[in-house]
């Protein structure tokens, strides 16, 4: 049930007619409506609309008849927020319920943006753009939300739903530990360093730990981190597709970095080429179904260049066909949720702060990115895993269209 109260009349009595709001708010209303939310919705003029029967659970206000005009997509409402012109009051949790009643508006420039950074770029050029435009606000910005000790970017893994984000930390190197078997004297590579969480844990129990960072501040952090700390490790800043290490590595650890590198035949191809025969490698990374699925919001205010989420079959191929043994893929999404509601309640409780040092805007961007991510993984938009692979002897072959031909014809005679 929809209906409309006046702004400081409360609810009209029984038999009288509410006002037809404008054409806008009605579309907005129908969308409501069919969601089933619990809402209350102020237009600029100060009218009050109301969506259901039960007590509202979030309140949408409307502050300019410029944010009641534009598309009720999932770009323009995100775009308002962000600016200032609407403001979510209430469960925020409840708001991300009616997301699949909105249109996924993608803009054409956006789509040719996407599309030249990912073909007409050199990708090298496109990871540097990007990860300076997300990673550039300075240790403490994230700090403020991510765990304790370690300040992991991606995913804990909760033994038990009741557990601090610190112990997820914890469980997430404890398991990447076990499954490349690592033993002191072993080499390994650490591609996307972030906070120093890997070099923290292993260097400490006698593996040689080699961190790769492409992110200034990133790289800034691990310097000061090995120093102080006196931490045995090598620190390099470049891109994992430039580099070439000495000699092979045992194991190579790539904790949600390879959202960043959508093309799996060059990563596979260097990471086969960093491996020594039967060393491991351990990924993990959130993930979606179809490959390079991401909403306009994310990807304007978030996440840009060509970051993608994980198409684990994709990888799988890659691997295999690089010459890989898939040793097993375990599903995380459960944990990438939790995750990300832990983030999602620090970043709250941190929100002045936040807007102190960066500004209401970036504040509002990272809330919806954060909380719309949490319940993303909630409703299986997206998922998240770890793999393990161990690198054969030889490196393929990756079967082309010629190659595949003639295996066809072979299986013919």
């Amino acid at each position: 049930m929809t209906h409309a109260v006046t702004g400081d009349a409360g609810a009209r009595p029984a038999g009288l007619s509410a006002p037809a709001p404008g054409r806008r708010a009605a579309r907005l209303l129908e969308v409501l409506r069919t969601a089933e939310a619990d809402c209350e919705v102020v237009l600029p003029s100060g009218e009050t609309l109301r969506s259901g029967d039960g007590a509202p659970r979030f309140r949408a206000v409307f502050h300019t008849e410029r944010a009641l005009r534009r598309a009720f997509d999932e770009l323009a409402l995100g775009r308002a927020y962000v600016e200032g012109e609407l403001d979510l009051e209430g469960d925020l949790w409840s708001v991300f319920e009616v997301r699949g009643r909105l249109r996924e508006r993608v803009p054409a420039g956006a789509v040719l943006r996407f599309l030249g950074q990912l073909f007409l770029l050199a990708p090298t050029r496109t990871n540097r753009t990007a990860i300076a435009d997300h990673y550039s606000f300075g240790d403490a910005f994230y700090h403020a939300f991510t765990d304790r000790r370690y300040h992991f970017y991606s995913h804990g893994l909760f033994r038990d739903e009741s557990e601090t984000l610190e112990e997820a930390s914890e469980h997430k190197l404890e398991t990447m530990y076990e499954a490349l078997r690592l033993e002191p004297g072993m080499r390994l590579l650490d591609i996307g360093g972030g906070w120093g969480g890997v070099v923290r844990y292993c260097a400490p129990r006698g593996v040689e730990v080699t961190t790769l960072t492409l992110a200034d501040d990133s790289y800034r952090y691990l310097r000061r981190l090995l120093d102080e700390e006196a931490l045995p490790g090598e620190l390099v800043q470049g891109d994992f597709l430039d580099f070439r290490p000495r000699r092979p590595f045992d194991a190579v650890v790539i904790y949600g970095v390879i959202e960043h590198l959508p093309n799996y035949r060059r990563f596979c191809a260097r990471a086969w080429e960093c491996l020594a025969p039967g060393g491991r490698l351990y990924m993990d990374a959130s993930a979606s179904k179809e490959k390079f699925l991401m909403s306009a919001f994310t990807r304007r205010y978030i996440w840009h260049g060509t970051h993608t989420f994980l198409a684990l079959p994709d990888v799988v191929e890659e691997l295999l066909w690089h010459g890989f043994a898939v040793e097993e893929v375990a599903e995380e999404t459960r944990d990438y949720e939790l995750t990300m509601r832990h983030w999602a309640e620090r970043f709250d409780a941190a929100r002045d702060e936040i807007v102190a040092g960066w500004g209401e805007a970036l504040y509002r961007a990272f809330r919806i990115y954060l909380w719309g991510g949490c319940h993303a993984f909630h409703v299986g938009r997206l998922q998240a895993y770890h793999l393990v692979a161990r690198r054969g002897a030889d490196a393929g072959p990756r079967p082309g269209l010629l190659r595949r031909a003639r295996n066809f014809v072979r299986g013919l005679a």
